[in-house]
């Protein structure tokens, strides 16, 4: 099984994804303690933005993929915008 780019950065996508939803429902069970739910809550909201950073990292290396003419073209990822 090949690896996917978020991983070999360091970030597992799927199993953060997994693990804030099932932090979800734990959370709406009702089972967890006030204390318990806002730890929960904050490890959710770190998940989450870091899910968002990936999934905006792979936006723009798809988008620098397609941008040259139609052309399967690649570029290194940390180029700033502009100084191509």
């Amino acid at each position: 099984m090949s690896k996917n780019a978020s991983e070999t950065q360091g970030f597992a996508f799927e199993q953060s994804l997994a693990e804030l939803e099932s932090m979800v429902q734990k959370m709406e069970s009702g089972d967890m303690s006030l204390e318990e739910s806002l730890k929960a809550f904050e490890q959710g909201v770190r998940l989450t933005r870091d899910c968002q950073k990936a999934l905006s990292d792979a936006e723009q290396k798809v988008h620098k993929l397609l941008e040259h003419n139609g052309e399967m073209t690649s570029e290194p990822f940390n180029t700033p915008v502009g100084e191509e």
